[in-house]
């Protein structure tokens, strides 16, 4: 596949667009209001401040590093929305540190002493009778001592190259003998041992972080030297991997040496206690060559990913919401039965509400069926068991033929990816490692079977990951089909990735980076050319971003035109709504709510033949002209469902927020005589009385509902 050409220069209008990098946080903004807000349950609050350090890591890794590289290049060029990269690079500190202080305040003020009201404490030492202390006193000595390594910096011992992301606690110690000055120790808090300690002899779920128990211990570590001070650092490095992505083995390796400098690359933010004293600061900064911009002193414990075992405790459902078990839309019998069900008819999955066990049948039917020839298939992110490639390499075992393509540059999934590359190999499957120039983010699954009449082809299709974890926290659609022309699409598709044949002619499906910008274009076009001759003209659409130009000022010359436009953008949105001549009939909602919306659903009136799409790709340049995605149409049959989630998206008034044309977003509330409509658990109850009803005539009778929230 050649490259193609990026579009076209157009004049700029930098008021027409949010930056995406203030939009970003925006979202993270959203997503700590759930943190802040006291009628979440507790867990489920320090669920979402976990999410919103967690995205503040990645920010930083990825994007703040991308801008730092810039400007040591000397790029002064602008964004669409107007800004230079140190213009972007000073408005992201002064947000980012505002929102790193709400996030301290919410969690040490209201969720912690919140979660102690309940029995479950992060206790000081001081806190601790001696006993308990005595004992988390042997624990270090047995368990953790061992595992550490106190570290004297000077002339002799220089700075040490710290990992990403790890936990570290920096020391000041009482100058030697002849000196004058404090001297400067660390030593690293061991990643691999637990982080949450608790200590025996204490009734209730009491716990101690590791870094307490190792400052508690410093003399042991320093014998013979006094400690002035003590504070906890960690620091984000620029994580973007910079290679050739040529595809194949010496990709692979390559990939593999990149991750290596991933632990060591340039220092873009320092976490330090918010006590930290000035002078072991200076050493710090001074030692890591960071600014103050970049230094951020955070309240409450650092390294928040390793509270998520709290969020996790069980026995504690009282204080996080309840999460419904997904509903087991298609039969046992039809799952052993796949192939002879997608005869009858197209099956259309939403998870979570629906469970995903289907699509792993799917897979796994495949892999057993003797008349199965061949399975086909993507993969961008999987889990750490994942039965779906347990299933690939089950079928590979026994003669099959299995292609796997598997995205190596899947972000921060990297190495897994490439465990499962080679575990797959290992089992006879051709592996495909990355197409050179892309990044393959279609979700795809071909099963090419003997029939009686010949060859069949079954597909499935989806928005999300083929990961059974993650489909239970994401709301995503896939789509099971035998339709002999999609059928086709796939196997010209694979063809095209795994062989030298030019970009496929497809019938039914839509593939970027060859066709999916002007397909998805030409709908927008075609609703602005109906609106002009007085038609009604409409267009919806859920994404997870929406950041491309060409795609927002198209919506812009639809909206003048008069086409209704209403979006649901979960994300980053750079598109401006609401502004006068511009985007008048433009509205955008975002939800944040228990699940991750990730699905992607295109809707065009089309003059009242109405058109509906799903698909991998979210309207961004990388989406549209440097990823592998697929866009694919619902049948008639299917439609109704998708329509009804897309629908639920704009009627929510309890976790929506919908975007201002100043790039802030107000959240919507229940208006006069409404009722609350929280789209999320409507949709869970939507698709629990419809399979109540198809299984009515047989007597099966499901659970009540009444545990299911109600908003």
């Amino acid at each position: 596949m050649t490259p193609k050409a990026p579009p076209k220069a157009r004049k700029k209008e930098p008021e027409l667009f949010i930056n995406r990098e203030q939009s970003w946080l925006e979202f993270n903004h959203r997503v700590f209001e759930e943190a802040a807000d006291p009628t979440v349950p507790l867990l489920d609050r320090l669920k979402f401040a976990i999410i919103v350090s967690t995205n503040l890591d990645e920010f930083f890794m990825v994007r703040v590093a991308r801008l730092e590289r810039a400007i040591e290049e000397g790029d002064t060029s602008p964004d669409a929305a107007g800004l230079r990269p140190r213009q972007q690079l000073e408005a992201i500190s002064a947000r980012a540190h505002l929102m790193a202080d709400a996030l301290g305040r919410t969690l040490c003020d209201e969720v912690l002493p919140g979660l102690r009201e309940h029995g479950i404490r992060l206790a000081s030492l001081d806190e601790l009778e001696e006993a308990p202390r005595a004992a988390l006193s042997r624990h270090f000595q047995a368990e953790v001592s061992p595992a550490l390594t106190p570290l004297a910096i000077d002339v002799s011992r220089p700075f040490p190259r710290l990992s990403n992301l790890s936990l570290n606690l920096a020391l000041l110690l009482a100058p030697g003998e002849g000196e004058t000055e404090p001297r400067l120790a660390m030593v690293q808090v061991p990643s691999g041992l637990r982080r949450l300690v608790r200590p025996a002899g204490v009734e209730g779920s009491t716990y101690v972080l590791l870094e307490e128990i190792v400052r508690a211990e410093l003399a042991s570590l320093f014998p013979g030297q006094m400690v002035l001070e003590s504070a906890a650092f960690r620091v984000a490095r620029d994580a973007e991997l910079e290679l050739d992505d040529e595809g194949g083995r010496p990709y692979l390796e390559a990939l593999e040496e990149e991750l290596k400098k991933r632990r060591t690359g340039q220092v873009i933010r320092l976490e330090v206690e918010a006590g930290i004293g000035q002078a072991l600061l200076q050493k710090l900064t001074s030692s890591l060559e960071v600014e103050e911009p970049s230094v951020y002193r955070v309240r409450g414990p650092l390294d928040m990913r390793g509270l998520w075992p709290l969020v996790e405790l069980p026995a504690l459902e009282h204080l996080r919401e309840a999460i419904p078990k997904p509903l087991a839309s298609v039969s046992e019998e039809d799952q052993k039965g796949i192939f002879a069900r997608l005869v009858e008819g197209d099956i259309l999955l939403h998870q979570p509400y629906e469970s995903f066990d289907p699509v792993i049948g799917f897979v796994s039917a495949a892999a057993s069926d003797p008349d199965v020839l061949a399975i086909k298939q993507t993969l961008y992110r999987t889990s750490g068991e994942s039965p779906i490639v347990r299933a690939l390499a089950r079928a590979a075992d026994a003669g099959k033929q299995v292609t796997v393509l598997v995205e190596l540059m899947a972000r921060f999934d990297e190495q897994s990816n490439i465990r499962w590359a080679r575990r797959l190999e290992e089992a006879g499957a051709h592996v495909i490692y990355g197409i050179r120039g892309y990044k393959t983010h279609a979700k795809i699954c071909l099963v090419v079977r003997r029939g009686r009449h010949g060859i069949e082809r079954y597909v499935h299709l989806g928005t999300g990951n083929y990961n059974e974890r993650t489909a239970r926290l994401y709301t995503d659609f896939g789509l099971m089909t035998a339709d002999p022309v999609v059928g086709e699409d796939a196997s010209a598709f694979f063809n095209a990735l795994t062989g030298y044949s030019d970009p496929p002619r497809l019938r039914k499906l839509t593939m970027a980076p060859t066709g999916l910008r002007e397909r998805v274009l030409k709908l927008i076009e075609r609703e602005r050319r109906r609106a002009q001759d007085g038609q009604a003209a409409e267009i919806r659409a859920k994404m997870n971003a929406l950041v491309d130009e060409d795609m927002i000022r198209a919506l812009y010359d639809a909206s003048r035109a008069g086409v209704r436009i209403r979006l649901n953008v979960r994300g980053i949105c750079c598109l401006r709504p609401g502004l006068k001549g511009v985007s008048d009939t433009i509205e955008v909602v975002s939800i944040v709510d228990r699940f991750l919306e990730h699905a992607r659903i295109f809707y065009f009136r089309n003059g009242g033949d109405e058109e509906v799409y799903l698909g991998s790709a979210d309207w961004m340049p990388r989406n549209l002209d440097r990823r592998i995605e697929l866009l694919f149409p619902v049948s008639p049959a299917c439609r109704r469902k998708v329509m009804d989630a897309l629908d639920a998206m704009f009627l929510d008034n309890v976790k929506a927020r919908r975007l201002q044309p100043d790039g802030t977003y107000r959240r919507k509330r229940p208006g006069k005589g409404e009722e609350p409509f929280r789209a999320q658990v409507r949709l869970y109850e939507d698709a629990r009385r419809t399979l109540q009803k198809a299984r009515a005539a047989t007597g099966v009778v499901l659970e009540p509902i009444a545990t299911v929230p109600k908003g």
